[in-house]
């Protein structure tokens, strides 16, 4: 049986619980040393640097797509692909998505291992089922300007193929897609005015982004949704801090012309609200051990209490003195998260 490949901090710990398992008598010396011997510590992180190099190719085929495109003899090939029928482009970029997410799924089958670059043939597959969707668009367009509709197939498109093939990508694009369609949807219902139901986008993002961790919690233990549960819950939660970040800043308010006329300060209830919320997922996180919401709370909270910082000190601070007190703060902070992370320390080495 191969090894496990694990870094250094991942070694240490599995020493370190290997041996208070020992020291416990839960587990016997034959198989602490069997435990021991199943797993090696690698030299160097070829996972990541194949997951930041297959990033890198996307990114550079597509700049290469780019210059190619302005290509003389390129540009007149557009020109007359120009004429092609929104629909047999559809068709065609239809065609193209379901061969590469048919030969996505047999890579995946026969190399699993291969995360990265079968994950990269699914992306390509999800550009081309965009452009599927959007030509579609193009071809039953009676000029209402309810594009939305288009972002609300995505989320089912995309969500049967995630639910399908098993991709955490592509359910991702689902809930990028979902997000998109609430924004224009709410948006062409007041035929894009300043606000729905009396809120603005921020605060309309907020009540979606609660939205989404609530169907978490009601799905979680559903089997269907397991491979999806955590993804899902961050990008809620994502789409809830953001939001009310966003909130804390601009407030309630419909358009940049009414921000840029009142004061921040006014608008300092919002930063209170953000805060509670970020402060109550911190609490729920540490006692319910959920890592994820006790992450964004501290992390959110963070940056909401230093967003006021820069909005109502900056203008009227030394920046000698401002810098310094940030510095300052910061020191503390570090210090803080040093003696908790050695507290640890200290109690797992007791422990072995």
């Amino acid at each position: 049986m191969p090894k496990l490949n694990l870094d250094k901090q991942e070694s240490e710990f599995l020493n370190r619980t290997i041996r208070a398992w020992e020291t416990d008598a839960l587990i016997d010396q034959e198989m602490a040393q069997k435990l021991r011997e199943s797993y090696e510590v690698k030299g160097f992180d070829w996972m990541r640097l194949a997951k930041y190099s297959f990033w890198i190719a996307l990114v550079c085929g597509g700049a290469s797509f780019c210059y190619l495109i302005v290509n003389d003899a390129v540009i007149n090939l557009m020109k007359n692909l120009y004429y092609t029928p929104d629909v047999i482009i559809s068709i065609l970029s239809g065609v193209a998505a379901t061969i590469l997410f048919i030969w996505g799924r047999r890579l995946e089958k026969r190399n699993p291992e291969r995360v990265f670059s079968n994950e990269a043939v699914f992306f390509t597959g999800i550009l081309f089922t965009a452009s599927c969707i959007a030509y579609l668009g193009k071809t039953f367009d009676n000029g209402s300007g309810h594009y939305s509709l288009l972002f609300l197939l995505s989320v089912f498109v995309y969500g049967f193929l995630g639910w399908k093939l098993q991709s955490r990508l592509i359910w991702l694009f689902s809930l990028i897609s979902l997000g998109s369609w609430f924004g224009t949807e709410t948006g062409y219902q007041t035929r894009w005015a300043d606000y729905f139901l009396g809120m603005n986008y921020p605060l309309r993002f907020v009540a979606f982004g609660a939205l989404l961790v609530a169907a978490y919690h009601l799905l979680k233990k559903k089997e269907w949704f397991a491979r999806f549960t955590e993804l899902t819950y961050v990008a809620g939660l994502l789409y809830l801090f953001l939001s009310l970040w966003m909130l804390s800043i601009f407030g309630n308010l419909g358009n940049l012309d009414t921000w840029w006329r009142v004061k921040q300060i006014s608008l300092f209830y919002w930063g209170i609200i953000s805060a509670v919320v970020a402060g109550g997922f911190l609490f729920y996180g540490l006692k319910t051990k959920d890592v994820v919401a006790r992450e964004f709370g501290i992390t959110f909270l963070l940056i909401f209490i230093y967003t006021k910082y820069f909005e109502y000190f900056w203008e009227h601070t030394n920046k000698t003195l401002f810098f310094a007190i940030l510095a300052g703060s910061f020191w503390l902070i570090g210090r803080k998260a040093e003696k908790i992370w050695n507290l640890k320390s200290r109690e797992i080495a007791k422990a072995a």
